[in-house]
């Protein structure tokens, strides 16, 4: 179990200029990841160093997106005005939570513009609905990982999150530091700082021009 990615919505008219706007500020450049078509959702990927990404995901206007738990997560967080969805972590094997949670985990996969076909299963997404500071699990399954789609030259360093660390710890039935792994300081926030809700607050990325916070 490792950190994999962290999600950020927005709507689908402000899609081109947030993604503009966050490459502009980390010196990076996105990369178009394509429609999730199971979701009803599309996103742009940025890759960072030790195999994160950073994930710009906006709803379409598809019934797949009131369809689905990641598209009505997606299409609610762009209704209250985007920001910072969730954080996510990858895992060899779902299964272990799969019986954890006692239901069986999603598949997705989107095309990219490159035709390559990329696919996964991913569990959890009720409760990050019900929870905004727990991750939802994400297990790969085919082809490369989005953090290789181009050179990373910016790096996770540290998560503000609002939220409390037994709750979290439970949730992921590991310890969260190992979870998250090495590199990456995880700041509480109270949530009665972060306007009474739990979640992450802002990311901070360190860039060839210095660290960038994001919120």
């Amino acid at each position: 179990m490792r950190l994999d990615h962290v999600s950020y919505v927005t709507s689908h008219d402000q899609l081109a200029d947030t993604v503009q706007r966050l490459g502009s500020r980390l010196g990076s450049t996105f990369v178009d990841g394509g429609v999730h078509p199971r979701f009803g959702t599309r996103n742009f990927t940025l890759p960072l160093a030790n195999g994160h990404y950073l994930e710009v995901v906006c709803p379409l206007d598809h019934p797949a997106t009131d369809a689905s738990a990641f598209g009505k997560a997606v299409s609610q967080r762009a209704a209250e005005g985007g920001g910072w969805l969730t954080w996510v972590v990858s895992v060899d094997d779902v299964a272990p939570i799969e019986a954890r949670l006692g239901r069986p985990a999603v598949e997705g996969h989107r095309v990219k513009p490159d035709g390559t076909d990329l696919s996964w299963k991913q569990i959890g997404l009720l409760g990050t609905m019900e929870d905004a500071q727990l991750p939802f699990f994400v297990q790969w399954i085919a082809n490369h990982h989005p953090s290789t789609d181009g050179k990373a030259v910016a790096k996770i360093v540290k998560i503000e999150l609002a939220g409390d660390e037994n709750t979290i710890t439970k949730w992921l039935g590991s310890d969260l530091h190992s979870a998250i792994g090495d590199g990456v300081e995880i700041v509480w926030v109270p949530a009665s700082e972060n306007d009474g809700d739990n979640g992450i607050v802002a990311v901070h990325l360190a860039t060839p021009t210095g660290v960038v916070r994001l919120d």
